[in-house]
């Protein structure tokens, strides 16, 4: 990996594969963008070092019982006091899947980043049930806007 390009922050838990397939296709869409590094990690092996290197953050998530995934509070409880006052103003994004809501992960996940006063850059996704060809697609073009905003700057 090139350390002297930007780099994009890709984290997600998938246990049943779901959110793995869609986290693969928002990769997929932000490595479009090749001035751009994808670092692409399962939550559980993100670290503090991952984040404070990075010029953007998307999450990917199931919802499960009403909240995101506890790999993904874990994620954030690893690294809130290293990085809330060296990450403000990180550009954010959230893609969540659920089977019957998603939205309980999405304002979870928000009220953190609010502590790290990220910055929230497009709209969230919340895919409910399984996710169909068009919003595979949607995924990645949302990683894609997300690697090119922070290529030249927008966000």
């Amino acid at each position: 990996m090139d350390e002297n390009k930007k780099k994009l922050l890709i984290i997600y838990h998938s246990q049943g594969g779901t959110m793995k397939r869609m986290a693969d296709r928002f990769a997929t869409g932000a490595r479009r963008e090749t001035s751009i590094a994808v670092v692409y990690k399962h939550a559980a092996d993100a670290q503090i070092e991952d984040l404070l290197s990075c010029n953007g953050i998307a999450i990917g998530t199931p919802e499960y019982f009403g909240t995101m995934a506890g790999l993904i509070k874990d994620f954030f409880d690893r690294t809130y006091e290293a990085a809330k006052d060296v990450t403000t103003g990180l550009p954010f994004v959230i893609f969540v899947c659920a089977g019957n809501d998603g939205r309980g992960a999405i304002t979870q996940i928000e009220r953190l980043a609010a502590g790290y006063k990220w910055k929230k850059v497009q709209e969230h996704r919340r895919i409910v049930g399984s996710p169909t060809e068009q919003e595979l697609a949607d995924l990645e073009e949302l990683g894609q806007t997300l690697a090119a905003g922070i290529d030249f700057g927008i966000f």
